[in-house]
């Protein structure tokens, strides 16, 4: 059993910068997969980008890449996701989720645990 926490959601303007943090409890955290998603009001949940169980090998969504990095620090159980140049798009709840299968994927329906999301609005 993962349990997992974000953190590091607030209120920030178009252009500006946050770091999301998902700290996990477990022992086997670091043989885990970490996906970032997010779900904006009236929209379906999204992949945002995702890392394996290594942090060797991460995807990103189309609309983030190049502005959005997903780390881990297995030592402290943590994911990060920096979101550079923000804009109002950007605007949801973010939630992220662990894979027991280490693989990098990108479908919601194959993490196993989810956190309970921390929001993030991007004002223009």
């Amino acid at each position: 059993q993962v349990q997992l926490v974000e953190s590091g959601g607030g209120l920030v303007q178009a252009g500006g910068s946050l770091r999301l943090s998902c700290a996990a409890s477990g022992r086997t955290f670091s043989s885990y997969a970490i996906g970032w998603f997010r779900q904006a009001p009236g929209k379906e949940r999204e992949f945002v980008a995702a890392i394996n169980w290594s942090g060797g090998y991460t995807s990103y969504a189309d609309s983030v890449k190049g502005r959005f990095t997903i780390s881990r620090d297995n030592a402290k159980n943590t994911v990060y996701l920096q979101m550079r140049s923000l804009q109002p798009e950007d605007t949801a709840v973010y939630y992220c989720a662990a894979r027991r299968m280490g693989d990098l994927v990108t479908a919601a329906r194959e993490y196993d645990y989810w956190g309970q999301g921390t929001q993030v609005t991007v004002s223009s």
